[in-house]
């Protein structure tokens, strides 16, 4: 089972592939033939590949094997079938009460009467399975579209990645969440509009040639007949009406596209105003928050302008032949009824009739900004899936330089010859050479900006431009630490836990971990819910860092600024505190406080030089044999140390 989803995600992917390099060939056949295109056919180009992008992920739904899909698919199209069937009959019906109605047959209107009823409910009935059948497949497509996105953000730290290099892909939360939404329910919708569509025209242009036959109509003493008058009357009308609809809501797609995203860009300066609450409100920044929502909804207040102009213009055509269309037929047959060649039956079945063909050919009239508003989000979906396209190719090496990661065999890490990169290529870090053995503690040093946190990230595996080699020790376990720990929704436990499920840990295990942190006043509050991200203060939050590492035990800690929130004796307890708890544990720490070095018998210096930082120092902190004992007994001596100066 796990073999065959492989090869049809690598399949997908190399479809996938071939798909964005043909837009990437359009982006550059742009830059050879700048002459021969405007900025408008160009848009319009890219336009049209990122809907070729979205089909081909999107139609993954009805590829990837679910029996399900294509079920619902045939049930869909066999119900539009018993529902025009249900049309049908109800058009005929409407001739024959009419003729029965001016030729006052009362036993007639009384029979049809009790037909009317269950001919409704059968109409009503395949409605209602119409409805769950097209809502069904909608929420099962969108299901699968969502989990696809997800699966491809998250994957190899994608989601993070998206926001440190350049691309169409701002907000994918609103993307996935949204835009997927409608990316989906509206073709759905689509196809079963066009379906409805197409197959009411056929029959009732056929109803409509029938009853209307030819119109003579003599002027001047010219005599001219048009067979099937009513059926041309239909097409020029719907010719007129969505040619219409076409020329006034022509830019829709455009201010449609744009609102999104305004819409996205909104929320996003309101989310990160609750995410970072307490810092904002603790140096009194609310004004300037204001100024830059109130930027933001001013863009969305006028693109929801702009798009109101455009929905005028289409009401004006849309509600003109909502009016129009009854009333036409009933006008044209109107000699004929007089002459007596049509029954009053005929003239109110050919505009029952009249009026479904109207509303088939008139679809586009209809759907015009629906149909506007979802190759919006099929292109913002598009543009997401082109953005993981590029740091899938960067993972793989396709095309750009990439840093390796192998599995080493004596080091617990070994740096080769590694350069870290931007994704556009400038050098973060070069030529990096370095050898950490196992249970070393290392410190990284540097200038802000030389590339330390960067050099981190290649470490854990997030950061993949760039060349060189980065050896991990097989089978061992890497635990990374960031200057500002990640606080999950949810129990103090589950955060405690973190990335391991709640119940991973006892809950004697996590409370002993945190008296060892210093938290040990939260031990009896692990089952509670509340915004604990906002509850613990920053210290806290480093402190519940270090009790994740000593329940996890890892082989590898990597520490980016991790004490830099606490006060030195809270840093000098957790770090003493590692170094005996893991002291066969390698420890790679960045920091600035030259207090660090302590901790630490080997130090590593970066220096910000032209062409990306080099590492310019490598020195052990206690060179002689038997370092880390000495190591050890230094930090048991410096307590003892301390009381006996304050004593003094």
């Amino acid at each position: 089972m796990n073999r065959k989803k492989d090869d049809e995600e690598s399949q997908g992917n190399e479809k996938s592939q071939d798909v964005d390099e043909e837009i990437k060939a359009l982006e550059q056949s742009d830059e050879d033939v700048e002459e021969e295109y405007t900025d408008e056919e160009k848009d319009r180009l890219k336009r049209r590949f990122l809907l070729r992008r979205f089909w081909q992920s999107a139609a993954g739904f009805w590829k990837a094997g679910s029996l399900i899909s294509w079920v619902l698919c045939g049930a869909l199209l066999i119900i539009i079938l018993l529902s025009l069937a249900t049309s049908y009959g109800m058009n005929v019906w409407n001739r024959a009460i009419f003729d029965a109605l001016e030729k006052k047959d009362s036993a007639s209107v009384f029979f049809l009467s009790l037909i009317y009823f269950p001919l409704l409910a059968a109409s009503v009935l395949l409605m209602v399975l119409q409805v769950y059948t097209r809502m069904t497949t909608q929420r099962r497509w969108r299901a699968w579209l969502s989990n696809h996105l997800i699966e491809r953000w998250l994957a190899n730290g994608r989601y993070y990645q998206l926001n440190l290099v350049s691309g169409d892909h701002q907000n994918p939360e609103y993307r996935i969440a949204d835009d997927t939404r409608i990316a989906t329910e509206a073709p759905v919708d689509f196809v079963t509009g066009v379906t409805w569509a197409v197959l009411s025209a056929a029959t009732f242009i056929v109803v409509l040639w029938t009853i209307g036959g030819a119109l003579t109509v003599n002027l001047a003493g010219f005599s001219l007949t048009i067979p099937g008058f009513l059926v041309v009357a239909a097409v020029l009308y719907a010719v007129v009406a969505s040619g219409s609809m076409v020329i006034i809501g022509r830019r829709f797609v455009a201010v449609s596209e744009r609102k999104n995203q305004s819409e996205a860009e909104y929320r996003y300066p309101l989310t990160r105003l609750r995410e970072n609450g307490e810092s904002i409100a603790l140096i009194h920044g609310e004004e300037e928050e204001r100024s830059g929502v109130n930027k933001a909804l001013a863009a969305v207040l006028r693109n929801w302008r702009n798009i109101c102009i455009q929905a005028m213009r289409t009401t004006i055509v849309s509600q003109t032949s909502s009016y129009i269309a009854p009333i036409l037929p009933v006008i044209l047959c109107a000699p004929k009824y007089l002459d007596g060649s049509m029954t009053l039956g005929q003239v109110m079945q050919a505009a029952s009739a009249f009026t479904i063909v109207q509303a088939a050919f008139n679809w586009l009239v209809d759907n015009y900004p629906r149909l506007a508003d979802w190759t919006a989000s099929a292109h913002r979906v598009a543009s997401l899936e082109r953005s993981l396209d590029a740091l899938e190719r960067a993972e793989s090496g396709e095309g750009v330089p990439r840093i390796e990661h192998d599995k080493g065999k004596v080091a617990a890490l070994r740096l080769r010859n590694l350069s870290v990169t931007l994704d556009d290529g400038t050098a973060v870090v070069k030529d990096a050479e370095v050898e950490i053995c196992p249970g070393e503690k290392v410190l990284v040093v540097g200038e802000s900006g030389t590339g330390k946190s960067t050099l981190v990230r290649a470490i854990a595996g997030l950061w993949p431009w760039g060349e060189g080699d980065i050896e991990v020790q097989k089978n061992a376990k890497l635990f990374l630490l960031p200057q500002r720990p990640y606080v999950p929704i949810g129990t103090l436990r589950r955060a405690a836990t973190y990335p391991d499920a709640a119940e991973s840990r006892s809950r004697e295990e996590i409370a002993e971990a945190f008296k060892k942190v210093g938290l040990g006043h939260l031990a009896d509050r692990l089952e509670e819910e509340g915004p604990w991200d906002q509850t613990l203060s920053g210290g806290e939050k480093q402190r519940l860092a270090f009790a994740r590492i000593f329940l996890q035990r890892p082989d590898i800690v990597v520490l980016d600024e991790s004490t830099s929130a606490l006060d030195p004796p809270s840093q000098d307890h957790l770090m003493k505190l590692l170094y005996k708890e893991l002291e066969q544990t390698t420890v790679i720490s960045v920091g600035h406080r030259p207090e660090l070095e302590a901790f630490h018998t080997r130090k590593i210096v970066l220096e910000r030089r032209r062409g990306g930082a080099k590492l310019v120092s490598d020195v052990y902190l206690f060179p002689k044999p038997g370092r880390a004992r000495l190591l050890h007994r230094w930090l048991r001596r410096r307590p003892r140390k301390a009381r006996k100066q304050s004593g003094n």
